[in-house]
Order: structure tokens, then sequence, then C-alpha cells
């Protein structure tokens, strides 16, 4: 296993921390996070610590991808660990989130669904000996997820001291971009998907 692949399991790792700390009821334990009151907003520390482990993860999630094109180490393994690494980072917690009343449950649907139906996409073509490259705007919901979501974990700070939900704008524009991103992906691949018939 090179060092690309383990830093990819790194990510799955910590990600099995940061649903732990958001899932178990430690008050059934006889424990319970403390809460902090800055400046009129009440943080739980579990949140608190699972959003640095989720910045940890997500700068993993640039580094393996980045040490394997530097060290020509990209393997099949390491690209399949590392898709399956961030679909198993990001869709979770979504939905612990939503759960927990921090976002609109219409959020991790959206995204979730654009990950099945693009996916669907890239194995289709990958059965076919092709290869669907990234786009900007599938870039681009990624970076807006990624910072919305540490944003969420932080409970908004700063921005929640003047009343501007930028974790929250970040988050309906990723998954604008989704959708945008997985329309995007059909156009360019729909010969894959629906390969037209040849006359006889």
């Amino acid at each position: 296993m090179n060092l690309p692949t383990k830093i990819t399991v790194t990510r799955l790792i910590l990600t099995v921390f940061i649903v732990l700390l958001l899932c178990i009821p430690f008050s059934y334990f006889g424990f319970n996070f403390p809460k902090y009151d800055i400046n009129g907003v009440v943080v739980e520390l579990n949140y608190i610590i699972a959003g640095f482990i989720f910045i940890i993860a997500s700068i993993t999630d640039f580094l393996d991808g980045y040490l394997a094109r530097k060290n020509n180490q990209v393997t099949d393994t390491g690209k399949m660990l590392d898709a399956i690494a961030d679909k198993v980072l990001v869709n979770p917690i979504l939905i612990i989130l939503a759960a927990n009343g921090f976002i609109n449950c219409i959020i991790p649907v959206i995204i979730i669904s654009r990950d099945i139906i693009v996916n669907a996409i890239k194995m289709e073509a990958a059965s076919k000996g092709k290869v669907v490259a990234a786009i900007k705007s599938g870039k681009l919901k990624t970076m807006a997820m990624m910072i919305g979501i540490s944003l969420v974990f932080f409970y908004n700070i700063p921005f929640e001291f003047i009343n501007i939900r930028v974790d929250l704008f970040l988050l309906y524009f990723a998954c604008i971009m989704s959708v945008v991103s997985a329309v995007q992906y059909f156009r360019l691949n729909k010969e894959i998907v629906f390969p037209k018939k040849e006359n006889n």
C-alpha cells in the first residue's frame, strides 16, 4: 500500500471518529460534552472536535490525489478507495446534520441523489473503457460543500455574530452546483449512457 492510499484509508478512519462523536449517546454512559456560550452562540464541544477532524479529513482528500500524481503512484485501487472515502466522508455527515436539525433535509437528498446519478454515468463509461473527467461545476460543488459543512460544525462562527448564514448559503449553492454538474455530466456522456443504434 503506497502513501497516497494510506492517506485515503486515514480519511476513512477519521470519518468513523466523526460519526461516533455525533451519534453515540454519551449521556447514557454518564458523560456529557460541555457547552460554551460564545457571544450568545451556544456551541457543543463534540461538534467543535468533529469540525477539526473534518477539516483534517478534507485536507487528506486533496493530499492523496496530489501525492499520487506527483509521485506517479496512481493505481486503480487508490482511485476506487478515494471515490469511496469521499462519499463516506460527506454523505453520512450530511444525513446526521439534517437529522440533528442543523441543515434542511433537502441538502443531503439533492447531493446524495446527484452522486448516485454521476457515479452511475461513470460506471457505465468505465464498463466501455472510457474515463469521465472531472468538470468545473463538480469541483465548485465539492469546495462549497466542504467549506459549508466546516462552518456548520463551528456554528457558522464568526458570521453568526452578524446574522449572515454563510454555512447554509454555501450548502445550498453546493446543491445548485450538484444539479448543474449532474446535467452537464449527462449531456457530455449521453452517447455513452444511451448509445445510438447503428442502422443496418
